[in-house]
């Protein structure tokens, strides 16, 4: 199964398959992996000594940055992360920590993790979607309802003066307008976050 998969000098680390969101336009809707991964749907969770060892496989030096990011969402097991953020931050200091998350991390682990984070997480990418909580339970549905929009602009702005780099995302048009995507501009803005349009893949 596909624990570790490379895009272009990024390595992507796929620790689970459980999200507590199930968006419209999330791109495992579409194929069962991405960038000529493989299959991203894991047989079982690994765990973080195999993780480890599939990052051990790997020659680190072809890298600049390891991303926690599969098909689910990797703060389902913010344990393993931590362990696994921590042999990298160790074994190869020169290799950016990036997390890909939907923002719900304090939903998922019922406490507040961002000072967890510290020292061992470079970038944060947060998906915002929109910057209007009810279209947000429309698109992203998730299982935690409608505090769950809430809960991920609490946790973007618990991140400041934690994380180096805040960045939060908006898939492009057609599904975030352009005049949604201001709107999610001013919004990341004034959490400490810079705000980045992905295209719309579907």
């Amino acid at each position: 199964m596909v624990i570790t998969y490379p895009i272009k000098k990024s390595l992507y680390v796929n620790l689970t398959n459980r999200c507590p969101c199930s968006c419209v336009f999330c791109l495992r809707n579409l194929d069962s992996g991405v960038h000529g991964s493989g299959s991203l749907w894991l047989e079982r969770e690994p765990t973080a000594e195999e993780v480890v060892e599939s990052i051990a496989s790997r020659d680190m030096a072809e890298y600049d940055e390891l991303v926690f990011c599969g098909y689910g969402e990797p703060t389902e097991r913010l344990d393993v992360l931590l362990q696994v953020a921590g042999y990298v931050r160790k074994e190869h200091p020169s290799v950016k920590i990036r997390i890909n998350t939907n923002g719900l991390a304090d939903l998922i682990n019922s406490r507040s993790v961002a000072s967890e984070l510290k020292g061992l997480v470079d970038i944060v990418s947060i998906s915002l979607n929109t910057p209007d909580s009810e279209e947000y339970e429309r698109i992203c549905r998730p299982r935690f309802g409608a505090q769950s929009w809430q809960a991920m602009i609490d946790f973007t702005a618990s991140l400041r003066g934690v994380v180096p780099n805040v960045v939060m995302t908006v898939v492009g048009e057609p599904i975030t307008s352009r005049e949604k995507a201001e709107k999610c501009r001013v919004l990341a803005h004034s959490l400490g976050a810079q705000l980045r349009i992905r295209p719309y893949e579907g």
